[in-house]
């Protein structure tokens, strides 16, 4: 077993040559604009409430747990397909498991950081992943540095895409879910939290994806096809979920999945004993109608789609530096200190 430690997360390479940039993201909500592209759209009839919800400065878990509240019904009848950024104005779908009784008029709750713009019946539960994907408007304030070395990464960007890594919201505040998912594969620790659990697996797998498509990047491969690759639906090559089961590689690709795989030995094959399966991901993330334009002499505003588990910060990161203001406090992303909705 490789007994390496993940107290910090590495600074996984680019693709493409730093602009020197940098600009603050995020210093207002309005700032960054997510609306869900959903699969599809309630039909009108059926046992599932369905909310089109536009929340500012609220996590999804904390509005669904509101939504449920308000509707009088457990948080397990509740659905939405991912989770949405807090520090934003997003706008996305919930279902509610109403199958009797009177309908509430969920469109009259009034509350400071989120409210329902219509409600409809539908057929199914939203679940995970029940979506194309996202379209962002993003505002970066404070845009300091040479306008033409921005101006080439956004054409670059714009016609190759991007690494497909993980954002760092996967590893928790300052990556600190990656090393107690060691801890936890390693047995040092005992998490009995089903949620927890996950969220340390998720990291975990997210973090060795990464790393994959960083090799990958540091070994100039960044936009080439190895032999071996498993290919998606689009053409692209893939990454490993890992898991349980063969990788699907072969040749060159194999070896390289395989040598990351060794140096992570504690992590990969306790993601197998946990009982996840081997599953693939595109290591190329292509932003959709994607536009960008100079509001001001240093605010540059962007716009673009992403498929659904791409990170917009993962654009952001290979045209320019961001920050974002510190709002981060212990169990902020869960609960939290918030105000209840009124009826």
């Amino acid at each position: 077993m490789n007994d390496a430690r993940y107290t910090t997360l590495p600074k996984w390479p680019h693709a493409y040559p730093a602009s020197g940039a940098s600009a603050t993201l995020k210093g207002l909500n309005e700032d960054f604009i997510v609306t869900e592209q959903p699969l599809q759209l309630p039909c009108g009839e059926g046992e599932h409430l369905w909310l089109d919800v536009e929340k500012n400065g609220a996590n999804t878990a904390f509005v669904a747990q509101q939504l449920a509240q308000a509707a009088g019904v457990q948080d397990v009848d509740v659905g939405y397909a991912g989770l949405k950024d807090r520090y934003a104005i997003t706008r996305q779908w919930f279902s509610l498991y109403l199958p009797k009784g009177e309908v509430p008029e969920l469109t009259s709750l009034e509350h400071p950081e989120f409210k329902v713009l219509r409600q409809i019946r539908h057929v199914k539960k939203l679940r995970r992943g029940d979506l194309q994907g996202n379209r962002f408007r993003i505002l970066l304030r404070d845009v300091q540095g040479s306008r033409d070395a921005i101006e080439a990464n956004l054409k670059a960007v714009a016609a190759q895409g991007v690494p497909n890594y993980f954002g760092s919201q996967r590893f928790g505040h300052g990556g600190g879910n990656v090393e107690q998912g060691r801890a936890m594969l390693a047995r040092e620790i005992r998490v009995r939290n089903a949620q927890k659990k996950g969220i340390y697996l998720s990291a975990v797998r997210s973090f060795v994806f990464n790393e994959v498509l960083a090799l990958r990047i540091q070994k100039g491969l960044w936009g080439r096809t190895l032999p071996g690759d498993v290919m998606d639906v689009a053409g692209q090559p893939t990454g490993p979920l890992w898991g349980r089961g063969r990788v699907g590689t072969t040749d060159e690709a194999k070896a390289l999945e395989n040598a990351v795989a060794q140096h992570h030995a504690t992590l990969c094959e306790g993601m197998e004993y946990a009982g996840l399966n081997q599953e693939r991901r595109a290591l190329v993330a292509k932003p959709a109608d994607m536009s960008w334009e100079w509001t001001q002499a240093d605010q540059l505003l962007l716009t673009f789609s992403l498929a659904a588990g791409n990170y917009a910060t993962s654009v952001l990161d290979e045209i320019l530096c961001t920050t974002e203001p510190d709002r981060h406090s212990e169990g902020d992303e869960i609960h939290g200190n918030r105000p209840s909705l009124s009826p």
